[in-house]
Order: C-alpha cells, then sequence, then structure tokens
C-alpha cells in the first residue's frame, strides 16, 4: 500500500465518533495547560495517563491504544499553542517553548495589539502543524535515518551553536547575555549527576537532590519578576492598560508574518527531529534567526510581529518533528514523547521501525488525529481570541493576584514541595533586579535547559574516543557547528570594533 492509502486508513480511525471526541477533549485540555504557567504539557499528558486509561477500558485493545494516544496526543500539541496566550497577556510562559513570544508578544500587548499577536500566534500554529506533518507523512524514514547519524559529539556542538545563537537575544550587551547564558548552565548543575551519582552543590539539602525545576525558574522569572516590576513602578506610571484594538490581523500583518511562520515552520521541523533538540531550541533559533534576517533588527523586543510568528510557527513545528524519531526509531527525544513513548508500551505498543507495519492503525490513526486537531484548534482559538485578549484589560489591582494565584498553583501542582514556592519568589526577585540592570533572561533559561545535554552528550562523546577533545573537530558536522558558533560571536564583535573604528577616522 502507499502513503495515501495508509493515510487515508488513518483518517477512517481518527473521524470515528469517539476518535473525534477524544482529539477534542484533548486539545482542548492541551490548550488549557498550556495557558496555566507551570504545569505544562509534561505534567498534563503524565496525569492524564490514567484517565485515558479509564475511558477507554471498554474499547478493543487496538482501539483503545489508539484512542488514548489521539488523546495523549491533543494535549501535547494544544500546549504548544497554549502557552503563547499568557506569554503574550501576561509575560508569563506557560511551557518553555514559549519563553522567546515574551520578548515581543507582551510588548504587542501592551502597545494594544493583543489580539493581532494571539491570531498570528494561532495562524502560524496551524500552518507549521500542516507543514510538520506533511513532512512526518512522507519523510519520516529518510528523516530518521539522517538523525540517526548524529552521534554524541555533533549533538554537543549543536547545543554550543544553541548557546552562542542566544548572544542574539542579549539586548545592548553580548558580555550579559554571555553571562547569563553560564549562569544558566551552573544552575543546571545543580543535583545528582546521573554518571557517577556524586551529589554536586547540594550542601546536603535533600531537597536540591533533584535539581533545580526548570519551571518553577522560569515562572518566577518571568511572571513573578513582572509582578514585582508592576508594584514597584506603579507610583510613577499612570498604571493604564493599553485598549486592544483590531483582532483579525490586517494583510500588512499578514504579509509580514508569512515569511517568519514558513522560516519557523520549516526550522522547527529539522530541529524537531534531532533528539534533544526539541521546541524551545528551535523557537529560540528561529527568533535569532529573523533578527538576524530583519531589516529592522532594533524593532526585535519592542513588538516586532515576527519576534511572534516565527517562534511559536517553530516549536509547534518541532512538536510533530519530534514524533519521526519517537515512532520510527523508538527514541524519545524529549521528555514530552517519552511520555508518550510510555503510555504507547503500557498498551504493549512498541514504538519503532515495526510499528507502522505491526500496528498500522495506531501510528496512521495518531497521524491523521493531528491534521484534525490542528483544525480544531483553529477553530476554537480564532473565536475566542478576543476573550484572551480581554485579560489584558484587567485592572492591575486585580490582575497580579491572578497571576500570583496561577502561578503558586502551577508550580506546587509540579511537585507538591513548599521549597518550590520559596525559589519560585527568589526567582521573582532575581527576574527583577536582572531585567532592571539589564541582564537578559531569556539566555540564563536556555542554559538552564540546555545545560544537562550539552554535559552528557561530552561525556558520551569523551567516553567514545577515550578522553581525546579532539573528537570534537574530527567529525565534519561536529566541526561545522563549531566553527558556525565562533562565527556567531566573532562577527559582531568584528563588525562592532570595525565600526568604531570608522567613528574615530571621522572624528579625526
Amino acid at each position: 500500500m502507499s502513503v495515501i492509502s495508509f493515510l487515508l486508513d488513518g483518517f477512517a480511525t481518527a473521524l470515528a465518533w469517539h476518535n473525534l471526541l477524544f482529539a477534542f477533549v484533548g486539545v482542548l485540555i492541551g490548550t488549557s495547560v498550556g495557558v496555566l504557567p507551570g504545569i505544562g504539557p509534561m505534567s498534563g499528558v503524565a496525569l492524564l495517563i490514567p484517565v485515558s486509561a479509564s475511558l477507554t477500558a471498554g474499547l478493543p485493545p487496538e482501539e483503545a491504544a489508539a484512542s488514548a494516544i489521539i488523546l495523549l496526543a491533543g494535549v501535547y500539541y494544544g500546549a504548544m499553542y497554549g502557552g503563547s496566550t499568557t506569554s503574550i497577556l501576561l509575560n508569563t510562559p506557560g511551557e518553555s517553548s514559549s519563553v522567546v513570544t515574551t520578548l515581543d508578544g507582551y510588548q504587542m500587548a501592551k502597545q494594544g495589539r493583543a489580539g493581532t499577536a494571539l491570531s498570528i500566534a494561532a495562524i502560524g500554529s496551524f500552518v507549521a502543524g500542516i507543514v510538520s506533518l506533511i513532512g512526518l507523512v512522507f519523510l519520516a524514514q529518510p528523516l530518521s535515518e539522517l538523525a540517526l547519524t548524529f552521534g554524541p559529539a555533533e549533538y554537543f556542538s549543536l547545543m554550543v551553536l544553541g548557546l552562542c545563537a542566544v548572544s542574539g537575544l542579549g539586548g545592548r550587551s553580548m558580555t550579559k547575555a554571555l553571562l547569563m547564558t553560564v549562569f544558566g548552565m551552573l544552575l543546571a548543575t545543580i543535583g545528582i549527576d546521573n554518571v557517577s551519582g556524586v551529589a554536586r552543590f547540594t550542601y546536603e539539602i535533600p531537597v536540591l537532590y533533584q535539581g533545580l525545576e526548570f519551571l518553577t525558574v522560569a515562572v518566577g522569572l518571568f511572571a513573578l519578576g513582572e509582578v514585582f516590576k508592576t508594584i514597584h513602578e506603579t507610583g510613577r506610571q499612570s498604571g493604564a492598560i493599553a485598549k486592544v484594538g483590531r483582532v483579525i490581523p490586517t494583510r500588512r500583518d499578514l504579509r509580514q508574518s508569512a515569511g517568519p511562520i514558513a522560516r519557523g515552520s520549516l526550522l522547527g521541523f529539522f530541529i524537531g527531529l534531532l533528539p534533544g533538540a526539541g521546541a524551545t531550541l528551535s523557537s529560540f533559533f528561529s527568533y535569532v534567526l529573523e533578527k538576524k534576517l530583519s531589516k529592522h533588527p532594533e524593532r526585535f523586543g519592542k513588538g516586532e510581529i515576527a519576534g511572534v510568528a516565527a517562534p511559536e510557527s517553530a516549536n509547534n513545528a518541532a512538536s510533530g518533528g519530534a514524533m519521526i524519531p519517537l515512532l520510527t526509531l523508538g527514541i524519545p527525544g524529549s521528555g514530552m514523547t517519552a511520555i508518550l513513548m510510555g503510555a504507547l508500551l503500557m498498551y504493549n505498543v512498541q514504538p519503532g521501525p515495526l510499528l507502522f507495519s505491526d500496528h498500522p492503525k495506531i501510528a496512521w490513526g495518531l497521524i491523521a488525529s493531528m491534521f484534525v486537531g490542528n483544525l480544531m484548534l483553529l477553530v476554537l482559538n480564532m473565536p475566542l481570541v478576543k476573550l484572551f485578549a480581554k485579560i489584558i484589560e484587567t485592572p492591575s489591582q486585580y490582575l497580579l493576584p491572578i497571576i500570583i494565584a496561577i502561578s503558586v498553583f502551577g508550580v506546587y501542582a509540579v511537585q507538591i514541595n513548599t521549597f518550590d514556592l520559596v525559589l519560585l519568589v527568589v526567582c521573582g526577585v532575581a527576574g527583577y533586579f536582572l531585567s532592571k540592570h539589564d541582564y537578559p533572561l531569556a539566555p540564563l533559561v536556555l542554559g538552564l535547559v540546555l545545560g544537562p545535554m550539552i554535559e552528557n552528550n561530552m561525556r558520551r562523546a569523551l567516553t567514545t574516543a577515550n578522553g581525546d577533545f579532539t573528537i570534537f573537530l574530527s567529525e565534519p558536522l561536529s566541526l561545522l557547528f563549531l566553527l558556525l558558533a565562533f562565527l556567531w560571536i566573532a562577527l559582531p564583535l568584528l563588525v562592532r570594533k570595525r565600526g568604531r573604528q570608522v567613528v574615530v577616522s571621522e572624528e579625526y
């Protein structure tokens, strides 16, 4: 049978009335989970695994597995969109891949363009979802084989390139951006070393053995940091929130967003299929790429619509790309796909090369349901954009307690640990003072996310090379990534130095 025939059979499964219901419930819950800071798609899917098992208990085993995975996958890509809502309206990323959206999305909301930002996020998410699914249908096998050729040295160098690219998010000072990146990586070392089992920087405090919870740090830096900033500056500002104007994007907005959406979709898909890269790295890469390609890079961080369209498209495309190594190789490339893999194994379905031949109904039904789910997300979210945008008009005396309550509830729901609440407040205070002195927060967050990945891949590479560091230079792709990383740092410095020399020569 051809790919088209398999896909049509998948649609027959996905369009069954009970699977349509599961897909609808999944994307609805996923959007809600993405909106709540601190919960995120991983926690939402993990909590829904036993629920899905009970809902599908009366179905035959094959149908039960298909329905359950359709529900859980709906939560997965629904949360990718939902995370943009609070990023744009409240400067609070619902999950890690939405951190970049805060940079321009929140500025657009403050300018009264929240509806436009949310609409572009919805359109970009839909287009990216369709693009990634088309790639998943036709390119799954060859692309997964290409990703399989990446060794630990290549992954290490790719992560280094990602961290160097963050210098583009550093505002006026690349030095401050690099300092924050290193600080984020240092925070990532706290906890038990996975290889040696040695406790690092825990000071015999048991709660630190598991390390710092990423979402606690992110929500504290962005959400509570914004709360403290608003409280501190209330007396010096009028406190009036700009009115939300047009909700449907104009033709000009669509023209400005078309290129970033297309580039973000393609970039996110290809990065997403690499295990360990994922939606967070693809959103950062797409943002930096658009800033580099823009004729007006100074507009980024001040409400540039491309700064919303590109990362939102990239993180949704990455969620589709991440399904390729999971379904075809049985390799989960992220925590989220690892949870989905656990759900499949619970139904005695082994992801990998034999999945499409042994369980075609599940594999192709899942892919077809993602087409249906993306259409549901667009139909659901576009009419509700104005409703979501109303949140930004809430007076600060009502809005701030809501942000605090959502942040505390979301963080506490992750691990049910009071230490995380203390860490939340500490990160909130740190976020306020860092942003006040023009230290960018996004590089810290990326350093915290990529730190463990860099360390693990470096150790694996050195183990295979018997401790020889030249392995990172002897592998062609690894060398290419490192050269790009070097150029990413060196070229802006050389341009600035040359600019200063030109200014000095003109003065004399």
